[in-house]
């Protein structure tokens, strides 16, 4: 046992250093630094917005820090308590070093995919929106039990997930929700659900009993906050105000405050109408238009490459990336990466890790450019 253990020590230590090395953890060391001289300047509250996302950096980066050196500390100790035990011939704490190492190896299995979230917005919140696709009420409802299952998985996590926008079905579920996760790497993780999902069941609003395929279209952009990368022009935009919908009906509405803007140079409309005000809405919907704009940019340098590259690059809707198949068997699969489980239960209750990181492995394993 003992040297079973020594081996997994020695794998793990050398594992968890690469990942520093590539981390480099002393140029973080010194980002923290100047952001802590940043923030002590007397007119760093000058400009309350961007305050606020220095503030929002300097902590994630600390947080990565002392995450990281923590992990890195619990080997050390690790490795001293194996050489206590082998000494002592201590078999209780042989055990109990056993069960360290474990957890040990399951927490950088988990975190070692951050190394690799290299993309300019890897570390951002995210914004996740939901539309139901082909399937009348039944894709409405898949919908919103996929805005259940996203809504859990960030509960798993601690993370905070805020609802920006939900637009109810006719009959049941919902026609489009958009969902704000905060969260460090929440974008880096999400992207993995960009795309189209796929439910096969019995339906439960067919008299018949009979089999149904439903489609909703997940997309994910990055929360870019006050990013002077992404302006947004007074002139490139249209405003329009309507009565927001709710569970009494529209009538019951009085006032327009819900908000809907158009980006003229692009075409992309967004809207929000969850927040009580129109001030608050407008500045929700900007914000979900500074995410998607910031993704429209990310997605042409990706193109650029791939055609560079001699790819083809498909539209994402109608890119089936995973079935969920309730009848007649019990399955989900991805179809990107081939992992499949049949705790189809599970998974919609939130347990999605496996699948992001089987998605995020094969895109470390894939060449990079």
């Amino acid at each position: 046992m003992s040297t079973e253990l020594r081996e997994r020590l020695e794998a793990l230590t050398l594992t968890l250093e690469d990942l520093l090395d590539r981390l480099d953890i002393p140029e973080k060391q010194a980002e923290i630094q100047r952001l802590e001289e940043e923030a002590a300047r007397p007119d760093f509250w000058e400009q309350p917005a961007q305050a606020q996302e220095v503030l929002k950096r300097l902590g994630r980066l600390k947080e990565e820090v002392r995450n990281w050196l923590h992990l890195r500390q619990r080997a050390q100790e690790a490795r001293e308590l194996l050489e206590l035990a082998e000494g002592e011939g201590d078999e209780a704490l042989m055990a109990e070093l056993a069960r360290e190492i474990e957890a040990l190896e399951e927490m950088v299995r988990h975190r070692q995919f951050e190394v690799w979230m290299s993309g300019p917005y890897d570390r951002h919140d995210a914004i996740l929106a939901i539309h139901a696709g082909a399937g009348g009420t039944d894709a409405q409802d898949w919908a919103e039990m996929l805005l259940r299952m996203y809504l859990r998985w960030a509960e798993r996590r601690g993370w905070e997930a805020e609802l920006l926008d939900k637009v109810d079905g006719e009959e049941a579920g919902i026609k489009s929700a958009t969902v704000l996760v905060k969260g460090p790497y929440a974008y880096g993780y999400l992207k993995a659900e960009k795309g189209v999902h796929r439910l096969v069941r019995i339906s439960p609003f067919d008299a018949a009993r009979r089999r149904h395929t439903s489609f909703a279209l997940v997309e994910v952009w990055p929360d870019i906050g006050e990013s002077p990368e992404i302006v947004i022009r007074p002139e490139d935009i249209i405003i329009e105000t309507f009565r927001a919908s709710t569970a009494g009906g529209q009538h019951m509405q009085k006032n327009e405050t819900a908000v809907r803007i158009r980006h003229i140079p692009t075409g992309i409309v967004v809207s929000c109408q969850n927040e009580r005000s129109q001030t608050q809405n407008k500045e929700t919907a900007l914000k979900i238009l500074k995410a998607r704009l910031a993704e429209l940019e990310e997605q042409k340098r990706r193109a650029e490459i791939a055609a560079l590259k001699g790819e083809h690059v498909s539209a994402e809707w109608g890119n089936q990336i995973r079935s969920y198949v309730l009848h007649p068997y019990q399955l989900v699969k991805d179809h990107r990466t081939d992992y499949e489980t049949s705790q189809v239960e599970r998974v919609l209750d939130g347990e999605l890790d496996d699948f992001i990181e089987a998605y995020l492995r094969q895109a470390v394993a894939a060449p990079r450019s």
